[in-house]
Formats: structure tokens, sequence, C-alpha cells
């Protein structure tokens, strides 16, 4: 399956918040959507789930306009929406039933996915009895109770801690493995970085980038190196570089380990490596740098208001 998102648009009152959101998605692989708070990421989603509708625009499936109702989506919200007062297999079965399957199939899955998740001994106590982070895997099991074939995940590692974090990440790696359409939401670069094949970056209600996030990476890191030496702090490295190679690089970052050097115009890696085996400098760490995506989202949009 493909889900193409075309130029939405959504005002509420006199006031656009989204303006032309396109990104696509397919079976078998996951989207990172990312975006600061407030930045449009939840009312894409609602409009894609039909819960708000849009004022102009399409999402398609397959290229066939999508119609929310006649598919199995499973959406796990930011903010927790099961009920603290109720057992956790009933209200998984009766949630289920609202997706269309009989009780009896809607029981089976239940069980399997809290058994998946390792929270199946809390099947008949209420939910409120739980962690926080069993409250969450059983949210997450909510979410899948329906076999959905789209999922669509709001800060699911929210609440757990590494372990519970790990039995997470296996089911998620599972339902990209097993050609589900996974759309991906976090602030935790680490995760989607993991996961994602694709990003979008939503702000201001608009998408400021979008694309593979391995070429993405590539083109941020273009012309960028990371340094370090034996024989100088990173204080003086950077003060030699600034005095002596001024001409050739310039310093554009700093990591605990090693400074980002970016090569000017008409140099390249091998010319400036062949000056530094001249100078003094014992190298102890020089190649070219890959940005993380934490790096590419606060370059994006991290010095706005």
């Amino acid at each position: 399956m493909k889900l193409e998102v075309k130029d939405i648009r959504k005002t509420f009152g006199e006031k656009e918040v989204l303006h032309g959101i396109s990104f696509a998605v397919e079976s078998g692989k996951a989207l990172g959507l990312l975006g600061r708070n407030g930045a449009g990421k939840t009312t894409t989603i609602r409009i894609l789930m039909d819960v708000f509708r849009a004022n102009s625009g399409e999402i398609l499936l397959d290229g066939k306009k999508f119609a929310p109702s006649k598919h199995q989506i499973g959406y796990l919200p930011e903010e927790r929406g099961l009920y603290p007062k109720r057992t956790v297999l009933d209200q998984m079965v009766y949630l289920a039933c609202l997706r269309g399957m009989k009780a009896k199939e809607a029981k089976e899955s239940a069980g399997k996915w809290l058994k998946r998740l390792e929270v199946d001994e809390y099947a008949v106590r209420k939910l409120e009895t739980l962690s926080k982070g069993n409250q969450q895997k059983v949210q997450l099991a909510a979410t899948l109770v329906c076999n959905p074939e789209i999922v669509i995940l709001d800060e699911p590692f929210s609440g757990l801690d590494p372990v519970n974090s790990q039995i997470l990440k296996d089911v998620v790696s599972e339902l990209i493995q097993d050609s589900r359409l996974v759309i991906f939401s976090s602030h935790q670069m680490s995760y989607v970085e993991e996961f994602c094949d694709h990003i979008a970056v939503i702000d201001h209600g608009q998408v400021v980038m979008a694309g593979e996030l391995k070429e993405i990476k590539k083109d941020y890191g273009r012309n960028r190196l990371m340094l370090a030496a034996e024989n100088y702090t990173l204080d003086q490295l950077a003060e030699k570089t600034e005095r002596e190679w001024d001409a050739y690089v310039s310093i554009s970052g700093r990591k605990k380990e090693f400074l980002i050097l970016e090569l000017k115009e008409n140099m390249d890696r091998n010319r400036f490596m062949e000056l530094m085996v001249r100078s003094d400098v014992e190298v102890e760490r020089f190649g070219r740098y890959e940005p993380s995506l934490n790096d590419i989202f606060v370059s994006k949009v991290g010095d706005e208001a």
C-alpha cells in the first residue's frame, strides 16, 4: 500500500493552521512525522483519521481516495485514552468490537497482544492499578488489537524503562517487517532514526523537509568533517583551526569528542588531510561527519520562537 497526503490545508475560524501538507508512506516502511509542539502534526493525524475534515487537499491510498472507515487503523495517541477504572481485557475487547471484530476473535487478539507485550498477567486488573509503563504497553496492545493495516504511533516510548522500550522496539520492527504502513511521531530522535526510512518535518503548518533519511543525512553532512587530535585539546585545536586553517575550513559545530569543520569553496577532504599531515597535529579522529537526526532537526526548526 502507498498512502499519499497531498496539499492538505486546514482552517480553524479565520486562522489557517495547515498550509499545504504533503508526504507519502508505503507498506513495510516507516515515516517519521516530526515537528515542534504546535507545528501541526496532531491536526494532520486527525485529518488522516477523519476526525477533522481538511478544507482542501486529498489523501490517496494506492491512487484512490482514502476512506478511513473502510480500513483498520491503529492509533496510539500521545495522551492515554483508555478507561482507568475498567479492567484491561474488558476494554480491549470492547474497543476491538467497536472496530468490527466479533467478541471471540477480539478476546483472542487481545490475549495475543497482551502476552506479546508481557502484560497478560494484568488482564483482569483495572488499568489504574498498573504502573505508567505497563499502562503504555496496554495502550499499544489496544492500538494493535484490531490487527490494523495502518499504524500511527504518537510518542509510543513515553514512560517506558529501557527493558520495556526494547520490547516495544521489537514490536514496532515486527509491524514494519509485516508490511504494515507505519507513521511514527516522536521527539526522541534516536527512535525515529532506528525505525524510519523517510521523514517529514512540519513547522508552522507546512512541510519544511521531507525525503529519505539517508539522503537527507548525506546532504547535510556534505563538505563537513570531524576532527580530533591526540596532542591538542578541542579548545586548542579550535584556536589552531581559526588561526592557521581559516582559509581552508571553518568550525561549524562541536561535539564532546571532536570538532565539526566545514570545507570552504575549492577545498576538498584529501587536500585538507595533506595539509594536516604537514602540520604538527597528531590526528586521533578524522573523516566525513554524518549528522544525527537531532542535529538536522535543530538546524531546520530550532532557531525559531
